[in-house]
């Protein structure tokens, strides 16, 4: 009832916005006298920002065209070099990159969100690096038949991954994929495999969330299992390739995380209606290309959602050495040599600071050269890995770590 109840909402509001976009276009039209009296381009303004607020939103591309390196604009290439049912492994490179530049896999979190909310991280990374990205898919989407999907499939995907980049790969995880791209670094260290990955980098991640919780890890505290198994857990409709599958939808996330900062995302909202009162279209267009991204959602498997609450925020499975991984004790200790790099933002209201410098402290047997932290001042959750301060303030720390550490392991060390 609950996701059939948001389709019904989703199909007035899809009506009510085409409505609204046909008014805002009327009342701005030059043609017509109301464009050009006191109270045409107020309503106007108004009825766009409605309009845009209301309008459904699909999956976006992540559209980067070219990169500029050292004054030379250079075309980049995206391709899909491995297609899996829950998520496929997407390539970005361009001519200007040496052969042997390095291989880094970005991990995309599977957090109501796709894979294009890091488009500014990979335009980044892509200009010095080979650039590969885990393209998760929407739950709804995918058929039954494709079978169930959790931690241990996510963790089973990223080693996969790895596998398919080869050995003296990178690997960045951003926000939430922190925990599975941890765990997967142990368990390849643990077999000595060769594609275990030279540097970790972990970005707001919640490795440990009894250091500085926020409101998000209390919300999952709170709660005991069984109330996210029967309050926001629903069936896929008919209607999508999904249909019958349990699922954690993306628009209840959406919901979340609007909620925690409503004030400012009214505001930003105010400030877009009057830029466009004001004819400010440039201002306006920056707004609206911020909603545009942030609004497009997507729903995660049940399993995988319920696993999270309770393996990582209620229980600290992996910081307190319980996680498993398909009946195997993944031990942090097993990595000796994968550099890792624990990213935290100051103003972070999703993961508190400490949290992903956790994993600094349980990679026990990893020597302290091989180890480093970075607080980035001033910045929030969403600025860790997107925005100015990522590009010039975060993205060359990252950079010079994997510099530092790019070098092919001898296989006497393996």
């Amino acid at each position: 009832m609950l996701y059939t109840a948001y389709e019904l909402q989703r199909s007035w509001l899809n009506a009510a916005s085409t409505w609204a976009s046909v008014g805002a276009d009327l009342l701005s039209n030059p043609a017509l006298p109301f464009g050009y009296s006191g109270l045409g381009p107020v309503m106007a303004s108004a009825l766009e920002v409605f309009a845009h607020a209301s309008a459904p939103y699909g999956k976006p591309a992540f559209d980067i065209e070219s990169v500029e390196v050292d004054g030379t604009s250079y075309p980049v290439t995206e391709a899909i070099v491995m297609h899996r049912p829950f998520g496929n492994l997407l390539r970005f490179s361009h001519p200007g990159l040496p052969a042997d530049a390095p291989r880094l896999l970005i991990v995309a979190p599977m957090s109501g969100h796709f894979a294009t909310l890091l488009r500014g991280t990979v335009a980044r990374m892509v200009e010095n690096c080979e650039v590969f990205i885990t393209d998760w898919a929407d739950a709804k989407t995918v058929p039954l038949e494709a079978g169930r999907f959790d931690l241990d499939d996510y963790i089973d995907y990223l080693i996969g991954f790895l596998e398919h980049i080869g050995p003296n790969a990178h690997m960045l995880a951003v926000c939430q994929p922190s925990v599975p791209a941890l765990a997967a670094t142990a368990l390849l260290a643990g077999r000595k495999h060769p594609c275990r990955p030279l540097t970790l980098t972990m970005m707001g991640g919640p490795v440990d969330t009894r250091e500085a919780p926020t409101s998000v890890n209390d919300l999952a505290m709170q709660r005991p299992l069984e109330w996210f198994k029967h309050t926001v857990i629903a069936t896929v409709p008919l209607q999508y390739p999904g249909a019958g599958r349990r699922v954690y939808p993306g628009f209840l996330q959406l919901a979340g995380f609007m909620s925690m900062n409503l004030g400012n995302h009214m505001l930003s909202h105010y400030h877009m209606f009057k830029h466009l009162v004001a004819g400010d279209g440039e201002s306006a267009e920056a707004t609206k290309a911020f909603y545009d991204e942030y609004r497009a959602v997507c729903d995660m498997d049940a399993d995988y959602y319920l696993q999270t609450i309770e393996q990582v925020f209620q229980r600290q499975s992996l910081a307190q050495g319980e996680f498993m991984h398909r009946g195997e004790r993944v031990d942090l200790g097993a990595i000796k040599d994968t550099a890792l790099l624990a990213v935290e933002g100051e103003r972070d209201d999703i993961s508190g600071i400490g949290q992903t410098r956790a994993a600094l402290k349980l990679a026990v047997n990893l020597p302290e050269s091989r180890k480093r932290y970075h607080l980035a001042p001033e910045v929030g959750h969403y600025g860790i890995f997107n925005g100015s301060k990522w590009r010039n303030q975060i993205a060359p720390v990252l950079e010079d770590w994997i510099k530092q550490h790019d070098k092919p392991r001898l296989k006497v060390a393996a």
